[in-house]
């Protein structure tokens, strides 16, 4: 079914849907072309977040299978039929792959709903059509990877010609299962790499069928295997393997930095990381329109669950509109915002992840409180939801840029309003942090606005907007949050290595 007749489906026939595709899916590794048991015959449960019930028993990739899976990618890679064939040729499979993915778009939909409950309005409206834009955009991109030829003496010749790297391991996160995923395995596999995906434990059924599709659309055999595992177990003997030329990583800072050192342990792999992120939201008393403001910072934080990394959690206003903002967010974010079954349509807000997260969501909620913050909107459970891991959207106020909420990746539905009487001190307060992903201004100043940009650490800037653009804007952070920028043109000469070539006559 196609995302335009999957975007007419009611709540019931969702739920109809999800019931056969769940029984209809395999749960197997996807290695050299086809499904296959895991060497060790372990599994691990695949659990819906909305409900608490066993979606599927999930087979767990060991060191074994990474090493099968290796060789699979490596076995394609030299044997050309992917990394040496025409650019047009490549391009015209990756095309093909986008259809199939448009085709199956309601198994792909319903999957990731039910794997980490994301609503389905969502995945239809938004994360799908992201990952079929940005597979086109990707092979559209192939050919034009281009060399250059540097200017030298009359008898001699230099050029520069840029090559795949070979095998690319790719760990992609759960809270776009999809997005992510295509982020790391489209622009590799323009380039020419083989690719390795190892997806978060935690919702890892869509990226099999993502595999699948792309075999059926013509992709050779071992150039995209995924293996299921749980990270430290797959993801690590993933970042060790010796025969891996590049590791792509989207998670936690602390499990980036763990991928840099395995890296140097084996091979000497490139590493690229995009990781945590605290993102300043910026309101200055001037911005245009307080209420669209309001809901872009609403936005901001709770889409996604706030299971975002460069979620806008810390709210920076100017001292004299400070209490009419929050009184308008508290007012706005209920009606944007409404915890619900996922696979209803007309929800809104889903679960978090699992119940580990809703544990540790709640845990930091407790910690903003005991430091004194103010609880004005939120910060429990919709008793309504039973089982499932549902926080309601949270907002603090009376935030010190000293407190836990205010410095920690709570990777849930929690913003914390900070009060501020000048930019001087809205720029300290906004770069006084580990991360650097992604921030926003909210001005009618052009050259307030031009100094922030200027002067703030994020790798990701939005004046009068957040989380707005598309697939030609680089995405990645600074300081900690990482050293990858996905997204655009650059993202696929990532992929590649540049090789210098001097030839006299």
């Amino acid at each position: 079914m196609s995302l335009d007749s999957a975007s007419l489906l009611d709540h019931e026939q969702w739920r109809l849907l999800a019931e056969r595709s769940i029984a209809n899916t395999d749960t197997r590794l996807f290695i050299g072309g086809d499904y296959c048991n895991s060497h060790s015959g372990l599994r691990f449960q695949s659990v819906n977040p909305a409900s608490g019930e066993i979606l599927a028993d999930v087979h767990a990739g060991s060191q074994e299978d990474i090493e099968r899976a290796v060789r699979a990618a490596r076995s394609a890679f030299r044997g050309g039929t992917w990394s040496k064939s025409a650019p047009r040729a490549r391009m015209a499979i990756m095309q093909r792959w986008a259809d199939l993915i448009d085709a199956n778009a309601d198994r792909l939909c319903v999957l990731e709903t039910l794997d980490m409950g994301k609503p389905i309005g969502d995945v239809v409206t938004g994360d799908l059509p992201s990952v079929i834009n940005f597979i086109r955009f990707c092979a559209e991109c192939i050919d034009k990877i281009d060399g250059r030829v540097t200017s030298t003496e009359a008898d001699a010749l230099h050029f520069v010609a840029r090559e795949p790297y070979g095998v690319v391991a790719a760990i992609s996160p759960w809270n776009y299962p999809l997005l992510m995923a295509t982020w790391k395995i489209a622009p590799a596999l323009a380039a020419g790499n083989s690719v390795v995906l190892k997806p978060a434990e935690q919702a890892p059924l869509s990226c099999l069928l993502l595999a699948q599709l792309f075999v059926e659309a013509g992709g050779p055999a071992g150039v995209l295997n995924v293996v299921n595992g749980i990270g430290e177990i797959a993801g690590k003997a993933l970042a060790l393997h010796a025969d891996v030329d590049k590791i792509s990583f989207t998670g936690s800072t602390a499990v980036g930095k763990l991928m840099l050192v395995y890296a140097g342990q084996s091979n000497m792999k490139k590493v690229a990381l995009e990781c945590g992120g605290k993102s300043p939201q910026i309101f200055l008393a001037d911005l245009p329109d307080i209420d669209r403001a309001v809901e872009a910072a609403c936005r901001g934080i709770y889409s996604n669950q706030g299971e975002v990394c460069n979620a806008g959690s810390r709210l920076l206003v100017a001292r004299s509109i400070h209490e009419e903002f929050v009184q308008r967010f508290i007012t706005r974010a209920p009606g944007l915002f409404q915890p619900g079954d996922p696979l209803d349509p007309a929800t809104t807000m889903g679960p978090l992840v699992d119940r580990e997260a809703q544990r540790r969501v709640l845990e930091y909620i407790a910690s903003g409180s005991s430091e004194g913050a103010r609880l004005m909107l939120g910060g429990d459970t919709p008793s309504a939801l039973g089982e499932g891991a549902f926080v309601n959207p949270t907002l603090f106020t009376d935030v010190h840029s000293n407190m836990r909420i205010a410095r920690e990746e709570i990777f849930g539905p929690v913003a914390s309003v900070i009060a501020f009487d000048d930019i001087d001190e809205a720029l300290g307060i906004a770069n006084d942090t580990i991360y650097g992903l992604a921030a926003s201004i909210w001005t009618r100043d052009l050259g307030t606005a031009h100094r922030f940009i200027r002067e703030i650490q994020a790798g990701v800037v939005w004046v009068n907007t957040f989380d707005d653009g598309d697939m030609t804007q680089p995405f990645g952070g600074y300081k900690q949050s990482g050293n990858a920028k996905d997204n655009c043109m650059d993202s696929v000469r990532s992929y590649t290595q540049e090789k210098s070539a001097w030839i006299r006559f």
